[in-house]
């Protein structure tokens, strides 16, 4: 009785077995058969990719804590407003704003944005800071309101709209004319010296 108990374990192991390697093989047949017929279709036979493997989200309390002081201090300092998309202007684009006002030296940007509302653009290089705002005469002025902030505080505006005002002295005031600046181009450039004269030739004499 054992034995033939074995056996038929064995017989069925063997089946399970040989079922499973068939399939295999049935399997890896069918996907060659299928990259036969794509390659003749012209199609892509590469595989997709694997998707990325899914990481755990390590929640503990340090980065709670990290993530809440980050939102408190975007909250406490000026977000800069992104620069507008650049495109050449062809004619002045009336202004309209009800954020008009005058700043002060010294004021800082922050003081700025509540008071005339966020910039077109921000420029920062080293301790500078230039803000850019609308004026309704790019085109004919050559240039957007333009304050210029030192370690984020105010030290120079060039402003052309009527509803921007500084009460420092500006370097270029709204009634400055363009002049040509005198002994500007100082540069001079000697010609060079002429050829020294060809030697007489032999033949002649």
């Amino acid at each position: 009785m054992r034995r033939s108990t074995l056996a038929i374990c064995a017989l069925l192991t063997v089946a399970i077995l040989g079922c499973d390697q068939v399939n295999t093989q049935v399997n890896t047949a069918k996907a060659k058969l299928k990259l036969a017929w794509d390659k003749l279709r012209g199609r892509s036979t590469a595989p997709a990719p694997p998707p990325p493997p899914v990481r755990p989200a390590t929640d503990t309390a340090a980065t709670r804590v990290t993530a809440v002081e980050r939102q408190q201090a975007a909250s406490q300092r000026p977000r800069p407003p992104a620069a507008p998309q650049g495109h050449a202007l062809t004619r002045d684009v009336p202004y309209v704003s009800d954020d008009t006002g005058t700043i002060n030296p010294g004021t800082s940007e922050r003081e700025i944005y509540e008071l005339w509302a966020a910039p077109a653009a921000v420029r920062r290089v080293g301790k500078y800071t230039y803000l850019f705002f609308r004026n309704g005469c790019e085109y004919t002025c050559g240039t957007m309101d333009v304050v210029t902030l030192e370690n984020g505080h105010v030290v120079d505006a060039i402003l052309r709209w009527d509803g921007h005002r500084y009460s420092g002295e500006s370097s270029s005031p709204p009634g400055r004319v363009p002049i040509a600046n005198p002994g500007g181009d100082t540069l001079h450039i000697a010609p060079p010296p002429a050829p020294p004269p060809a030697p007489a030739s032999h033949d002649a004499q």
